[in-house]
């Protein structure tokens, strides 16, 4: 995907990418109405060709745009830009838990010690919530998981 950094999506102002993935690219970018910055993740030009991939993109987006929890991405907008299709979240600052997990084992142990803390017997035997399932996931000093 050619990198959109310095340009913009809308009304958006594209500052740069912080993340790339399977279905797309992840940028950093500044709502000049709102006057804050946004992370937009946008669909690749593949994908979006593709009608079941699309609508599957719109579906997930507007599932959790539903959805309001402090460790879910609160969802502002489902876009199109021409043939870009993208969804503009909340920007969230920290490190991947892939990130720390890469970081060693000192690094490690905390997070383990508040992500095991979090998950009741209930959860454990349940299923629930596997925090270890995407290792994408954000962890931000700001909040406690």
């Amino acid at each position: 995907m050619t990198s959109l950094d310095g340009t913009r999506l809308g009304h958006y102002e594209i500052l740069r990418s912080i993340g790339a993935g399977g279905m797309g690219d992840v940028y950093r970018a500044r709502d000049p109405r709102l006057d804050r910055e946004v992370a937009i993740k946008v669909l690749s030009a593949q994908l979006a060709a593709d009608p079941d991939a699309l609508a599957r993109f719109e579906r997930e987006a507007m599932s959790v745009a539903k959805l309001s929890h402090p460790n879910i991405l609160s969802i502002f907008e489902l876009g199109r830009d021409g043939s870009t299709a993208f969804v503009v979240t909340e920007l969230v600052d920290g490190e991947t838990l892939r990130a720390r997990i890469e970081s060693g084992p000192e690094r490690q142990r905390p997070l383990l010690q508040t992500l095991t803390k979090r998950r009741t017997k209930k959860e454990f035997r349940n299923g629930v919530g596997d925090p270890l399932v995407d290792p994408e996931i954000m962890n931000r000093e700001d909040v406690r998981m």
